[in-house]
C-alpha cells in the first residue's frame, strides 16, 4: 500500500472530533479479565472505579479545577459485566448546588457493537472542588435546558428538598 492510500484510509477511519462538553462524558472500552473476577465477571469494585472516573471527568470539566467525591448514591447491580464485553459509562451533570455537583452515572455493557447494551447500574455522585485548605469552592450554577436535562435534574431537586431542606 502506498503512503497516499494509507493516509486516506487513516483519515477516513478516524471519527470527526466532537466538541468537548462540560456537562457530560461517555467512556467506552472493552472490559478486561482480572484475577479477582470469579466466573469471568468483572468485580463490583472495578465497576465502581469506572463510575468514579467518569463522574470525576464531568466534575473537573464543570468546576475547571480538580474535584473529589463527597458521596455516591445507592448502587445496585442489575447485570454483571463479563470480561471481553463492551462497556459504556455515561456521566451527566444533573444539578449544581452552591459548592456541589450532582452527577448521574449509568453503566451499560453488551457483547457486541451491533447488539443492544444492558444497563449494569446507575447512581448519583456528588463532587466538590476543594481549595488548598480542603474547603469546597463555589461552582457555577448549571441550568438544565433540554427536556432530558430537566427530567434528570428533577429527582435530584426533589430528594434534596426532602432530605436537605434549604439546599435545593
Amino acid at each position: 500500500m502506498n503512503n497516499g492510500t494509507h493516509e486516506e484510509l487513516l483519515r477516513a477511519s478516524v471519527a470527526p472530533q466532537q466538541p468537548m462538553t462540560t456537562t457530560s462524558t461517555i467512556l467506552r472500552f472493552v472490559a478486561e479479565a482480572s484475577a479477582d473476577s470469579p466466573g469471568g465477571r468483572v468485580a463490583a469494585g472495578t465497576v465502581m472505579k469506572w463510575i468514579d472516573e467518569a463522574a470525576a471527568v464531568v466534575a473537573h470539566q464543570w468546576a475547571k479545577s480538580p474535584c473529589v467525591a463527597a458521596s455516591f448514591g445507592k448502587i445496585r447491580f442489575a447485570h454483571p459485566v463479563v470480561a471481553g464485553a463492551l462497556v459504556e459509562v455515561e456521566a451527566r451533570l444533573a444539578y449544581t448546588g452552591t459548592t456541589s455537583m450532582n452527577i448521574f452515572i449509568e453503566v451499560r455493557s453488551g457483547p457486541q457493537i451491533s447488539e443492544a447494551y444492558q444497563e449494569v447500574t446507575h447512581c448519583v455522585a456528588v463532587f466538590v472542588s476543594p481549595d488548598k485548605h480542603g474547603t469546597p469552592r463555589p461552582v457555577d450554577t448549571w441550568t438544565p435546558e433540554t427536556p432530558g436535562d430537566m427530567a434528570l435534574a428533577q429527582p435530584v431537586r426533589s430528594w434534596l428538598a426532602a432530605h436537605a431542606p434549604g439546599v435545593a
